[in-house]
């Protein structure tokens, strides 16, 4: 394929992986909003008047980018895993298998689908909060820049879950276990430093702990790690698994039963 025809190829993947959660937006992009919004009263508004500062700020602005990272890591996974899998469960995505387009663009085209939907929602997120606070950005490139690169990395991850799923309930095992504790263990409530020294050890294993701590870092300044160490860290994990997944994807696996 020529350069043109790669081009073409990927922008009709992407346009379509788009066009499927913008037409079911009140079950794509309203849900997750209206949830954060139930975290900004509760977590916010009623419990942090009383926890008070952490880390020197209000706890409301602690926990804001926390909450917009948490959207969207869950909303960028779900994406791809969910639509990926529906491809290859109705057997589609052996059209595409034996296309002339390269795997690289199939892959591609599915995660900046994840990307859209997640950095949609996370702006939807953005703007839901600024009813509950005002919000400063200390470091706007980094911050965008760890945003965009840790959609990236949930969307390829959402991607060889949906390889290795076998049903529907397969999709679902992976946030509902594994993603979900993660987040929630990855200092979106809390700093790290409150923890006694084995367990902040335990949580450095956390690669969402990474991402929050920078995003935060690029809102507050703050953050319970090295911000250069973590962003390393992001890079890493995308490099390995878009790797990972191209090399199933080139393989077969999980494609053919």
């Amino acid at each position: 394929m020529s350069p043109t025809q790669i081009a073409i190829a990927l922008w009709t993947l992407v346009h379509k992986e788009t066009k499927r959660f913008t037409r079911i937006w009140p079950q794509t992009l309203l849900p997750p909003s209206i949830t954060m919004t139930m975290y900004f009263i509760i977590f916010g508004s009623l419990i942090g008047s009383r926890i008070g500062e952490m880390d020197g700020f209000s706890y409301m602005d602690f926990i804001v980018p926390g909450l917009i990272m948490m959207a969207v890591i869950t909303n960028s996974y779900s994406n791809v895993a969910s639509s990926f899998f529906s491809n290859k469960f109705q057997r589609s995505i052996e059209e595409m298998m034996v296309s002339p387009m390269p795997n690289w663009v199939i892959l591609c085209g599915f995660v900046l689908g994840g990307m859209a939907r997640g950095l949609g929602v996370g702006l939807i997120v953005t703007v839901v909060s600024l009813f509950f606070t005002r919000i400063s950005v200390a470091h706007p490139l980094l911050t965008v820049g760890v945003v965009v690169l840790t959609a990236a990395l949930f969307s390829i991850g959402g991607f060889i879950n949906a390889l290795l799923g076998k049903k529907f309930d397969d999709i679902s095992i992976v946030p509902t276990f594994i993603l979900t504790p993660l987040t929630y263990l990855g200092g979106v409530f809390y700093s790290i430093s409150l923890l006694p020294n084995f367990w902040q050890g335990v949580s450095m294993l956390n690669p969402i702990l990474y991402m929050v701590n920078v995003f935060r870092y690029g809102f507050l300044g703050v953050s319970d790690i090295p911000v250069g160490w973590a962003l390393t860290a992001i890079v890493a994990f995308i490099a390995v698994l878009f790797t990972i997944a191209l090399w199933m994807l080139e393989h077969g696996k999980g494609i053919r039963s």
